[in-house]
Formats: C-alpha cells, sequence, structure tokens
C-alpha cells in the first residue's frame, strides 16, 4: 500500500483557525439565553471529518474497518459512535467518519494499513462542514418547524441519520439521544441555518452551550 497521497492537512497552531460559525461569536452568548430554555446549541467545531468509499458489502472491507476504529460498519439511513469518533451512512458505498480535531492524518493512516489493498477512497473534508448540536426539551418542535421529515420517535429512532431538505436548503439530521440531535452543516449555509435556528427557538428560548 502506497501513503504517497496522505499527509497532514490541518494547520498548525501558529495558523488562525475559524470554524463555520466563527462570525457568530457564539463563546461571547453562553449564559445569556432565558433559563431553563427548550432548546440548547453548541457548535461540535474543529472536528475531523473523513469521507470513506469502499464496498460494504465485502466482509473484508467491513472487518478492515472494524479492526482500525472498532465500530461496525453503518448500514442504511443509521450512524454508529463510541466516546471518540462517529461513523455514518451516507450512501450505499460511502460513509463519514467524525474524529476528534487533530486525529485526522493518525485515523487515516491506521485505515488505510487495515484496508490495505482493497479499492478505497479517503477523503478529508473537515473545512467544508460543522456539526450544530441541539438538545433540549423541544428540540422536535423546532425540527418539525424547519422538515417536512418525520421526526416521530416512531420513525426516527437514535442512531437514525437522514440527508434531507431543512429550511429549503439541504442538510443532514442526526439524532444521538432521546433529546439529542445534530445537524450535519456545509460552511457556506451556515450563517443562514444559525438565522434559521435563532427564529424557529425563539418560542422555546435558546441557549448556547460552549
Amino acid at each position: 500500500m502506497s501513503a504517497i497521497n496522505v499527509y497532514q492537512q490541518r494547520p498548525g497552531n501558529d495558523a488562525h483557525a475559524e470554524s463555520p460559525l466563527h462570525h457568530a461569536d457564539l463563546p461571547s452568548l453562553v449564559g445569556k439565553g432565558r433559563k431553563n430554555a427548550g432548546v440548547t446549541l453548541r457548535e461540535k467545531a474543529f472536528l475531523g471529518h473523513l469521507t470513506l468509499r469502499g464496498d460494504g458489502r465485502d466482509p473484508a472491507f467491513a472487518g478492515a474497518v472494524f479492526k482500525a476504529l472498532g465500530l461496525e460498519l453503518p448500514v442504511a439511513l443509521t450512524v454508529v459512535a463510541n466516546d471518540e469518533m462517529s461513523l455514518q451512512w451516507l450512501g450505499p458505498d460511502e460513509w463519514l467518519l467524525i474524529v476528534p480535531g487533530g486525529q485526522e492524518l493518525s485515523v487515516e493512516q491506521k485505515l488505510r494499513e487495515a484496508l490495505g489493498d482493497l479499492h478505497i477512497q479517503i477523503v478529508n473534508v473537515s473545512g467544508g462542514q460543522t456539526l450544530l448540536q441541539l438538545t433540549g426539551p423541544n428540540v422536535r418542535e423546532v425540527l418539525m418547524k424547519s422538515t417536512s421529515y418525520d421526526v416521530h420517535p416512531n420513525n426516527f429512532p437514535v442512531g437514525k441519520a437522514v440527508g434531507t431538505v431543512f429550511a429549503k436548503s439541504q442538510l443532514v439530521i442526526r439524532r444521538t439521544g432521546e433529546d439529542t440531535w445534530e445537524l450535519l452543516i456545509r460552511r457556506s449555509f451556515s450563517d443562514y441555518w444559525w438565522l434559521w435556528l435563532q427564529d424557529a427557538s425563539a418560542e422555546f428560548g435558546l441557549s448556547i452551550e460552549a
């Protein structure tokens, strides 16, 4: 296996990094929202986002992924996770791997070593997207305002993840806990979704978490 195209893409500590919602200055809003707010938002910024492509029907591929990550290859419309990372199904031969910031290179190298000569593709897409975590008792109501996709627990259990229309645009909704949801958003639409979520959450109260 050749590692010619595997290199460190994350800027060093001397580079000033800005998250997609840098302009919103979320840290300055921590503690300023309504007490007992129905929705709490946190940007899970500067994580490593890697897309992985391969033959999900090949036991050798699934086994190598598990060997490298300790995660079973998720099936359609699901996301699996441990304390360190998550792996989400994007399509029949594509998955999104999210790892702690700074671990992108080492995780990619571990994957490539485990996958050996199998036909695969790994691409670092960290700079183009981010995760917004929404928690609280009224998150589902906000989602119902924003998308026509059925987010009732019977149709959207914990561990489900779907790409859908949200506020007249496209993003991915992931349910990671009973009252915890994540929005996987593109950098170019981050301002639009931030404004939308402020408006959609206004009646319930919105607080920001660091």
